[in-house]
Protein backbone atom coordinates (compact mmCIF):
# COMPACT_ATOMS: atom_id res chain seq x y z
CA UNK A 1 0.00 0.00 0.00
CA UNK A 2 0.87 3.63 -0.83
CA UNK A 3 2.98 4.93 2.25
CA UNK A 4 1.03 7.72 2.24
CA UNK A 5 -2.26 5.87 2.87
CA UNK A 6 -0.89 4.48 5.29
CA UNK A 7 0.23 7.37 7.15
CA UNK A 8 -3.01 8.90 6.52
CA UNK A 9 -4.56 5.56 7.99
CA UNK A 10 -2.30 5.69 10.67
CA UNK A 11 -4.36 9.19 11.93
CA UNK A 12 -7.24 7.91 11.20
CA UNK A 13 -6.81 5.34 13.86
CA UNK A 14 -5.63 7.54 16.14
CA UNK A 15 -8.68 9.74 16.12
CA UNK A 16 -10.73 6.62 16.67
CA UNK A 17 -8.72 5.90 19.30
CA UNK A 18 -9.18 9.57 20.73
CA UNK A 19 -12.76 9.03 21.04
CA UNK A 20 -13.32 5.44 21.94
CA UNK A 21 -10.85 4.95 24.69
CA UNK A 22 -9.58 1.21 26.42
CA UNK A 23 -9.94 2.90 29.32
CA UNK A 24 -12.48 5.93 29.62
CA UNK A 25 -11.51 8.39 32.26
CA UNK A 26 -13.50 11.74 33.74
CA UNK A 27 -11.84 14.00 31.15
CA UNK A 28 -13.25 11.63 28.34
CA UNK A 29 -16.50 11.68 30.10
CA UNK A 30 -17.25 15.47 30.70
CA UNK A 31 -16.41 15.88 26.93
CA UNK A 32 -18.79 13.57 25.88
CA UNK A 33 -21.56 13.61 28.83
CA UNK A 34 -20.64 17.64 29.29
CA UNK A 35 -21.44 18.46 32.80
CA UNK A 36 -23.17 15.03 34.50
CA UNK A 37 -20.38 13.01 32.72
CA UNK A 38 -17.28 13.32 35.56
CA UNK A 39 -19.76 11.78 38.05
CA UNK A 40 -20.36 8.62 35.76
CA UNK A 41 -19.94 5.34 36.50
CA UNK A 42 -16.39 4.46 34.86
CA UNK A 43 -17.31 0.76 35.08
CA UNK A 44 -21.09 1.53 33.01
CA UNK A 45 -19.21 3.86 30.62
CA UNK A 46 -16.87 0.75 29.61
CA UNK A 47 -20.25 -1.22 29.53
CA UNK A 48 -21.29 1.16 27.41
CA UNK A 49 -18.16 0.87 24.49
CA UNK A 50 -16.43 -2.11 24.82
CA UNK A 51 -18.64 -3.84 22.43
CA UNK A 52 -17.85 -0.66 19.83
CA UNK A 53 -14.50 -1.17 20.59
CA UNK A 54 -14.82 -4.98 20.21
CA UNK A 55 -16.16 -4.38 16.67
CA UNK A 56 -14.38 -1.30 15.46
CA UNK A 57 -10.72 -2.80 16.72
CA UNK A 58 -11.28 -5.94 14.91
CA UNK A 59 -10.04 -3.84 11.49
CA UNK A 60 -12.21 -3.32 8.41
CA UNK A 61 -10.90 -1.47 5.64
CA UNK A 62 -11.39 2.28 6.76
CA UNK A 63 -11.94 3.35 3.30
CA UNK A 64 -14.66 6.15 4.46
CA UNK A 65 -12.67 8.13 6.57
CA UNK A 66 -9.55 7.22 4.13
CA UNK A 67 -11.39 8.61 1.12
CA UNK A 68 -12.42 11.68 3.29
CA UNK A 69 -9.10 12.74 4.08
CA UNK A 70 -8.17 11.98 0.39
CA UNK A 71 -10.66 14.03 -1.11
CA UNK A 72 -9.66 16.63 1.50
CA UNK A 73 -5.89 16.79 0.63
CA UNK A 74 -6.54 16.51 -3.28
CA UNK A 75 -8.46 19.94 -2.79
CA UNK A 76 -5.58 21.62 -0.72
CA UNK A 77 -7.36 21.07 2.72
CA UNK A 78 -4.11 19.00 4.05
CA UNK A 79 -4.91 17.08 7.17
CA UNK A 80 -8.30 19.11 7.61
CA UNK A 81 -10.78 16.53 7.49
CA UNK A 82 -8.91 13.95 10.29
CA UNK A 83 -11.10 14.95 13.07
CA UNK A 84 -14.12 14.24 11.36
CA UNK A 85 -13.26 10.06 11.07
CA UNK A 86 -15.84 9.60 13.64
CA UNK A 87 -18.78 11.02 12.05
CA UNK A 88 -18.46 8.41 9.13
CA UNK A 89 -16.49 5.12 10.69
CA UNK A 90 -18.60 5.55 13.97
CA UNK A 91 -21.71 5.77 11.89
CA UNK A 92 -20.99 3.25 9.52
CA UNK A 93 -19.97 0.60 12.51
CA UNK A 94 -23.42 1.42 14.61
CA UNK A 95 -25.47 0.77 11.31
CA UNK A 96 -23.32 -2.58 11.15
CA UNK A 97 -24.56 -3.60 14.94
CA UNK A 98 -28.09 -2.74 13.79
CA UNK A 99 -27.96 -4.59 10.60
CA UNK A 100 -26.49 -7.72 12.16
CA UNK A 101 -29.22 -8.16 14.26
CA UNK A 102 -32.31 -7.01 11.86
CA UNK A 103 -30.95 -9.73 10.04
CA UNK A 104 -30.45 -12.09 12.70
CA UNK A 105 -26.52 -12.56 11.88
CA UNK A 106 -24.00 -15.20 13.66
CA UNK A 107 -20.56 -13.08 11.89
CA UNK A 108 -18.78 -9.89 11.47
CA UNK A 109 -15.94 -9.68 10.17
CA UNK A 110 -14.86 -13.09 11.08
CA UNK A 111 -16.10 -13.54 15.06
CA UNK A 112 -19.40 -13.92 16.17
CA UNK A 113 -21.50 -10.82 15.86
CA UNK A 114 -21.85 -8.11 18.63
CA UNK A 115 -24.99 -8.52 19.71
CA UNK A 116 -24.30 -12.25 19.70
CA UNK A 117 -21.29 -11.54 22.01
CA UNK A 118 -23.03 -9.11 24.65
CA UNK A 119 -27.04 -9.49 24.25
CA UNK A 120 -29.38 -7.57 22.53
CA UNK A 121 -30.11 -4.90 24.97
CA UNK A 122 -26.73 -4.04 24.89
CA UNK A 123 -25.92 -4.21 21.33
CA UNK A 124 -29.19 -1.97 20.14
CA UNK A 125 -27.86 0.83 23.03
CA UNK A 126 -24.41 0.76 22.22
CA UNK A 127 -24.91 0.84 18.88
CA UNK A 128 -27.43 3.42 19.12
CA UNK A 129 -24.99 5.49 21.66
CA UNK A 130 -22.36 5.04 18.62
CA UNK A 131 -24.47 7.53 16.17
CA UNK A 132 -24.63 10.41 19.03
CA UNK A 133 -20.83 10.18 20.00
CA UNK A 134 -19.78 10.33 16.29
CA UNK A 135 -21.22 13.88 16.77
CA UNK A 136 -18.96 14.55 19.35
CA UNK A 137 -16.45 15.46 17.06
CA UNK A 138 -18.07 17.92 15.34
CA UNK A 139 -18.58 20.27 18.61
CA UNK A 140 -14.75 19.33 19.13
CA UNK A 141 -13.49 20.97 15.67
CA UNK A 142 -12.49 24.09 14.80
CA UNK A 143 -14.66 24.31 11.72
CA UNK A 144 -16.83 27.64 11.43
CA UNK A 145 -18.91 25.69 9.13
CA UNK A 146 -20.18 23.18 11.81
CA UNK A 147 -23.94 24.00 11.00
CA UNK A 148 -23.41 22.99 7.49
CA UNK A 149 -20.99 19.49 8.81
CA UNK A 150 -24.63 18.81 11.31
CA UNK A 151 -26.63 19.01 8.03
CA UNK A 152 -24.79 16.68 5.87
CA UNK A 153 -24.82 14.30 8.40
CA UNK A 154 -28.12 14.72 9.68
CA UNK A 155 -29.50 13.91 6.06
CA UNK A 156 -26.81 11.16 5.47
CA UNK A 157 -28.68 9.27 8.65
CA UNK A 158 -32.03 9.98 7.36
CA UNK A 159 -31.03 8.53 3.64
CA UNK A 160 -29.07 5.42 5.19
CA UNK A 161 -32.11 4.27 7.11
CA UNK A 162 -34.33 4.70 4.54
CA UNK A 163 -32.44 2.71 2.19
CA UNK A 164 -32.39 0.03 5.15
CA UNK A 165 -35.98 0.32 5.42
CA UNK A 166 -36.15 -0.82 1.83
CA UNK A 167 -34.05 -3.77 2.10
CA UNK A 168 -35.93 -4.81 5.40
CA UNK A 169 -39.21 -4.40 3.47
CA UNK A 170 -38.11 -6.27 0.29
CA UNK A 171 -36.86 -9.36 2.32
CA UNK A 172 -39.36 -9.61 4.87
CA UNK A 173 -41.93 -9.77 1.87
CA UNK A 174 -40.77 -12.92 0.14
CA UNK A 175 -42.50 -12.36 -2.87
CA UNK A 176 -41.62 -8.52 -3.39
CA UNK A 177 -40.06 -8.08 -6.58
CA UNK A 178 -38.54 -4.30 -6.54
CA UNK A 179 -37.40 -3.08 -10.09
CA UNK A 180 -34.06 -2.46 -10.86
CA UNK A 181 -33.98 0.97 -10.73
CA UNK A 182 -35.64 0.94 -6.74
CA UNK A 183 -32.80 -1.20 -5.91
CA UNK A 184 -30.01 0.95 -7.38
CA UNK A 185 -32.27 3.94 -5.11
CA UNK A 186 -31.73 1.21 -2.66
CA UNK A 187 -28.02 1.20 -2.87
CA UNK A 188 -27.66 5.06 -3.13
CA UNK A 189 -29.14 5.23 0.32
CA UNK A 190 -28.08 2.23 2.49
CA UNK A 191 -24.52 2.20 1.13
CA UNK A 192 -23.76 5.07 -0.67
CA UNK A 193 -24.77 7.40 1.86
CA UNK A 194 -21.64 7.40 4.45
CA UNK A 195 -19.62 7.28 0.49
CA UNK A 196 -21.30 10.25 -0.18
CA UNK A 197 -20.90 11.80 3.33
CA UNK A 198 -17.11 11.26 3.42
CA UNK A 199 -16.47 12.95 -0.12
CA UNK A 200 -18.65 16.36 0.83
CA UNK A 201 -17.15 16.21 4.28
CA UNK A 202 -13.58 16.50 2.64
CA UNK A 203 -14.50 18.58 -0.12
CA UNK A 204 -16.12 20.98 3.09
CA UNK A 205 -13.42 20.81 5.26
CA UNK A 206 -10.80 22.03 1.86
CA UNK A 207 -13.15 24.74 0.95
CA UNK A 208 -14.45 23.64 -1.91
CA UNK A 209 -17.56 25.23 -3.44
CA UNK A 210 -21.11 23.94 -2.99
CA UNK A 211 -20.85 22.91 -7.08
CA UNK A 212 -17.57 20.96 -6.52
CA UNK A 213 -18.72 18.97 -3.63
CA UNK A 214 -21.91 18.25 -5.36
CA UNK A 215 -19.82 16.38 -8.04
CA UNK A 216 -17.68 14.67 -5.83
CA UNK A 217 -20.94 13.39 -4.01
CA UNK A 218 -22.18 12.31 -7.52
CA UNK A 219 -19.38 9.98 -7.88
CA UNK A 220 -19.44 8.56 -4.49
CA UNK A 221 -23.34 7.54 -5.14
CA UNK A 222 -22.35 5.68 -8.21
CA UNK A 223 -19.47 4.14 -6.27
CA UNK A 224 -22.03 2.82 -3.83
CA UNK A 225 -23.98 1.39 -6.18
CA UNK A 226 -21.00 -0.31 -7.34
CA UNK A 227 -19.96 -1.81 -4.47
CA UNK A 228 -23.41 -3.00 -3.50
CA UNK A 229 -23.61 -4.47 -6.45
CA UNK A 230 -20.32 -5.98 -6.46
CA UNK A 231 -21.10 -7.54 -2.09
CA UNK A 232 -24.28 -9.34 -3.69
CA UNK A 233 -22.38 -11.36 -6.04
CA UNK A 234 -19.57 -12.10 -3.59
CA UNK A 235 -21.65 -13.59 -0.83
CA UNK A 236 -23.31 -16.02 -3.29
CA UNK A 237 -20.22 -16.85 -5.13
CA UNK A 238 -16.97 -17.03 -3.21
CA UNK A 239 -18.54 -15.17 -0.02
CA UNK A 240 -17.93 -11.88 1.81
CA UNK A 241 -14.96 -11.82 4.04
CA UNK A 242 -16.06 -12.41 7.37
CA UNK A 243 -19.56 -13.50 6.53
CA UNK A 244 -21.29 -16.94 5.97
CA UNK A 245 -21.24 -17.62 2.34
CA UNK A 246 -25.24 -17.56 0.91
CA UNK A 247 -26.69 -15.70 4.20
CA UNK A 248 -28.05 -13.37 1.99
CA UNK A 249 -30.19 -15.96 0.98
CA UNK A 250 -31.28 -17.15 4.59
CA UNK A 251 -32.31 -13.00 4.90
CA UNK A 252 -34.57 -13.57 1.66
CA UNK A 253 -32.52 -10.43 0.53
CA UNK A 254 -33.33 -9.68 -3.03
CA UNK A 255 -29.67 -8.29 -4.59
CA UNK A 256 -28.62 -7.75 -7.99
CA UNK A 257 -28.21 -11.56 -9.59
CA UNK A 258 -31.28 -12.04 -7.87
CA UNK A 259 -33.44 -9.29 -8.97
CA UNK A 260 -31.77 -9.86 -12.71
CA UNK A 261 -32.76 -13.80 -12.55
CA UNK A 262 -37.12 -13.00 -11.48
CA UNK A 263 -37.17 -10.03 -14.09
CA UNK A 264 -36.03 -11.62 -16.89
CA UNK A 265 -37.76 -15.25 -16.17
CA UNK A 266 -40.62 -14.61 -14.46
CA UNK A 267 -42.30 -17.97 -14.52
CA UNK A 268 -39.16 -19.43 -12.25
CA UNK A 269 -39.99 -16.87 -9.12
CA UNK A 270 -41.67 -18.97 -7.24
CA UNK A 271 -38.80 -21.71 -6.96
CA UNK A 272 -36.84 -18.20 -6.18
CA UNK A 273 -38.88 -17.58 -3.77
CA UNK A 274 -39.26 -21.20 -2.26
CA UNK A 275 -35.54 -21.61 -1.96
CA UNK A 276 -35.86 -18.39 0.35
CA UNK A 277 -38.79 -19.46 2.32
CA UNK A 278 -36.47 -23.02 2.84
CA UNK A 279 -33.54 -21.50 3.72
CA UNK A 280 -34.80 -19.22 6.39
CA UNK A 281 -36.22 -22.25 8.01
CA UNK A 282 -33.24 -24.39 8.22
CA UNK A 283 -30.23 -21.83 7.43
CA UNK A 284 -27.13 -21.60 5.59
CA UNK A 285 -26.82 -25.54 5.49
CA UNK A 286 -30.29 -25.63 3.62
CA UNK A 287 -29.49 -27.96 -0.11
CA UNK A 288 -32.17 -24.68 -0.77
CA UNK A 289 -29.16 -22.20 -0.63
CA UNK A 290 -27.24 -23.73 -2.71
CA UNK A 291 -29.69 -24.84 -5.19
CA UNK A 292 -30.75 -21.03 -5.83
CA UNK A 293 -27.35 -19.90 -6.18
CA UNK A 294 -26.58 -22.62 -8.96
CA UNK A 295 -30.19 -21.52 -10.19
CA UNK A 296 -28.62 -18.12 -10.94
CA UNK A 297 -25.28 -19.40 -12.15
CA UNK A 298 -26.85 -21.25 -15.17
CA UNK A 299 -28.78 -18.40 -16.02
CA UNK A 300 -25.90 -16.41 -16.54
CA UNK A 301 -27.20 -13.44 -14.43
CA UNK A 302 -23.72 -13.11 -12.17
CA UNK A 303 -21.45 -11.81 -15.18
CA UNK A 304 -24.48 -9.56 -15.82
CA UNK A 305 -24.29 -7.75 -12.09
CA UNK A 306 -20.81 -7.53 -12.78
CA UNK A 307 -20.83 -5.78 -15.80
CA UNK A 308 -23.27 -3.12 -14.46
CA UNK A 309 -21.40 -2.83 -11.02
CA UNK A 310 -18.12 -2.03 -13.17
CA UNK A 311 -20.37 0.44 -15.22
CA UNK A 312 -20.87 2.29 -11.85
CA UNK A 313 -17.75 2.06 -10.78
CA UNK A 314 -16.05 3.54 -13.83
CA UNK A 315 -18.93 6.27 -14.06
CA UNK A 316 -17.47 7.29 -10.81
CA UNK A 317 -13.82 6.90 -11.56
CA UNK A 318 -14.28 9.48 -14.87
CA UNK A 319 -15.23 12.35 -12.02
CA UNK A 320 -12.50 11.42 -9.85
CA UNK A 321 -10.20 11.53 -12.87
CA UNK A 322 -11.11 14.92 -13.81
CA UNK A 323 -8.22 17.74 -13.21
CA UNK A 324 -10.86 19.98 -11.39
CA UNK A 325 -14.08 19.69 -9.74
CA UNK A 326 -16.42 22.52 -10.84
CA UNK A 327 -13.51 24.55 -11.50
CA UNK A 328 -11.72 23.80 -8.50
CA UNK A 329 -7.81 22.91 -9.37
CA UNK A 330 -6.29 20.46 -7.70
CA UNK A 331 -2.70 18.98 -7.41
CA UNK A 332 -0.74 16.67 -9.74
CA UNK A 333 0.71 14.71 -6.75
CA UNK A 334 -2.93 14.79 -4.43
CA UNK A 335 -4.88 13.46 -7.97
CA UNK A 336 -3.05 10.60 -8.09
CA UNK A 337 -3.44 10.11 -4.35
CA UNK A 338 -7.10 9.95 -5.24
CA UNK A 339 -6.97 7.94 -8.37
CA UNK A 340 -4.78 5.15 -6.77
CA UNK A 341 -7.27 4.75 -4.16
CA UNK A 342 -10.11 4.20 -6.16
CA UNK A 343 -8.38 1.53 -7.55
CA UNK A 344 -7.32 0.16 -4.06
CA UNK A 345 -10.49 0.06 -3.04
CA UNK A 346 -12.28 -1.33 -6.54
Amino acid sequence: MNQEYTQQLSKIEAELERWLPENPDSAWAEKVFTKTGKNADLDSMRFLIDPLRELVFRGGKRWRPLLMSIVCETLGGADAAVPLTPLVEFSHNASLIHDDIEDESDERRGKPSIHKLYGTDTAINSASFFYFLASCCIDNCAFDNKEQIYKLWLECMRRLHLGQAMDINWHRNISAVPGIEEYYLMCRMKTGSLARLSAELGALAAGAPPEAIQLLADATDKMGVGFQILDDIKNLTTGVPGKIRGDDVVEGKKGLPVLLHMHKYPEKRDKIFYCFHVAKQEGTRAPEVEELIDILSADGVFPEAEEKAMLFLEESRKIFKAREFAGFPVSENSHSLLEGFIKLIS
